[in-house]
């Protein structure tokens, strides 16, 4: 399960692994009362709770409604689905497909960016021009990297999930040559530190969970 997080409105926001989703629903019952499930806007499935509560819920690669609701979201939420993943900060970078939770191929690499520097006058702009340069290679050798590993694959992947800088994640997606994986790239951002293998090999744990808004009947203003 994601860290829960305030949601816009009221409630709260986490993410539940698909193969847990049986379980947790359990759990809502026990705590919350019979539920009753509608399909909702977007592809959202809308259950409510006898003591009030309502959650939104959405499969991470979209869901077609079928009867019985709670057992057809179930089942498209676990179904497996190949995704790229692209991370982008300062100085590194990450690429990969994944088959379900599996990695498939990946990419982890750097580049030197230097920090800030505390001169100022010309030493200062010709530091900021040497950075820029510097944070331009980068976006062209990430950008490479997705090309080279990525879009090999682009035929066969679900979704782009992005994280990480997103101004740099945005220069990258717009070389011509990944305009096919831009085209897949689904909100919301991961949230992830530098991008390693170790961050990019936990990515499946987000962008594979299904997205939960859960309301309280506390949480509503009075």
């Amino acid at each position: 399960m994601t860290r829960p997080r305030p949601a816009a409105g009221g409630g709260r926001v986490l993410g539940v692994a698909p193969e847990r989703l049986g379980r947790w629903l359990d759990g809502v019952v026990t705590r919350h009362g019979a539920i009753e499930a509608r399909a909702g806007d977007d592809g959202a499935l809308d259950v409510s709770c006898a003591d009030g509560t309502t959650l939104t819920l959405r499969a991470p690669f979209g869901w077609t409604p079928s009867a019985p609701l709670l057992t057809g979201f179930t089942a498209a939420a676990r179904q497996p689905r190949r995704a790229a993943v692209l991370l982008v900060r300062r100085g590194r970078w990450a690429t990969g497909v994944f088959d379900g939770a599996d990695l498939v191929v990946s990419k982890v690499d750097s580049r030197l960016v230097q920090g800030r520097s505390a001169a100022g006058g010309w030493s200062q702009q010709r530091f900021a021009r040497r950075r820029g340069n510097q944070a331009d290679a980068v976006v062209t050798s990430a950008a490479d990297t997705a090309a080279r590993v990525l879009i090999p694959h682009a035929g066969e992947v679900a979704a782009l999930f992005t994280g990480g800088d997103r101004g740099m994640v945005d220069a990258v997606l717009a070389d011509p040559r990944l305009a096919s994986l831009a085209a897949l790239r689904r909100e919301p951002a991961l949230e992830v530190g530098e991008p390693t293998k170790e961050v990019l090999l936990g990515t499946p744990g987000q962008f594979r969970a299904v997205q939960v808004h859960i309301v309280e009947p506390g949480d509503r203003p009075a």
